[in-house]
């Protein structure tokens, strides 16, 4: 019997091992070609390693590149990412708290329909989101990108999840003190639900950051640019500069790798505390 858990012990952690080599290769990659030269990169010889490692050339001539804003980029990104994230929380919160604790006729129906917008795919919605931005003439500004990503099906059903299984004891002594749905949703309920706020919050975060085409489609002034469209201005039909492709990716990575290593301990512990069963 220790044997047996001795050798499936081990067969654990070479399948663990292997997984983690698998998905660091991508991380490898990219550091590897940003501190390279297009010739290393390309060259028939491979490296491990770049050397001479190009550091300063490459970050100069990526930061100094007039054409591409790379700082514009990133503060556009952090400015959108930073308002879908808070309004998709407020109203996916308030929409859970609705649905798990306002008792009305048609709540499982409503339920049943917020759900099966789950099941519509992205690309189907892309072409009438479009029409619906142009048409109330938000194409090329801010409110066109951010608006309709302010609302997360998937964040109010986790919050739904959450305040079914939030103690009810609470809430009637809330009652008792002459709350209303909204009083017991802003002082009991949503600041008990600070570990799936935060869980919901790194995943809305980091869906924002790294969006692409849509960005792409209604920021088409240069000074709307998020980051991601940035990086893709390195790879044009005419040119393509390979290392400050990876160099832009790797600026870009570091925040949201940094965001998630803080936090990542709140995403287990807020899904652990929604209330969905594996």
């Amino acid at each position: 019997m220790n044997k047996k858990y001795y050798l499936q012990s081990v067969l654990r952690v070479v399948f663990m091992g292997v997984l983690s080599f698998l998905f660091l290769i991508p991380f490898y990659i990219i550091l590897r070609n940003a501190f390279a030269t297009d010739r290393m990169i390309i060259g028939r010889k491979w490296m491990l390693w770049p050397w001479p490692m190009h550091i300063l050339d490459n970050l100069k001539e990526l930061f100094a590149n007039e054409d591409v804003n790379i700082f514009t980029g990133l503060r556009n990104s952090a400015f959108i990412a930073v308002t879908q994230t808070f309004f998709q929380l407020l109203f996916a919160s308030l929409a859970g708290y609705a649905l798990a604790r306002i008792p009305f006729r048609w709540s499982k129906q409503v339920f049943a329909f917020i759900i099966a917008t789950l099941m519509i795919p992205y690309t189907v919605t892309f072409i009438p989101t479009y029409i619906v931005v142009a048409k109330l003439q938000m194409v090329n500004t801010f409110a066109g990108i951010i608006l309709p990503g302010l609302f997360s099906t998937f964040a109010a059903f986790m919050y739904r999840q959450f305040f079914l299984d939030f103690p009810i004891e609470i809430e009637e002594a809330g009652k008792l003190e002459g709350l209303g749905y909204f009083g017991l949703w802003s002082r009991l309920a949503l600041p008990n639900a600070r570990g799936i706020s935060i869980a919901l919050g790194v995943i809305a975060f980091m869906r924002s950051w790294n969006a692409f085409l849509w960005p792409l489609v209604i920021g088409q002034n240069s000074s709307m640019w998020t980051i991601q469209v940035v990086i893709s201005v390195f790879l044009t039909s005419q040119t393509i500069i390979i290392h400050e492709i990876f160099l832009g990716s790797l600026v870009a990575l570091i925040p949201v790798t940094v965001l998630f290593f803080v936090l990542q301990r709140f995403i287990v512990q807020g899904i652990t505390m929604s209330g969905v069963k594996g």
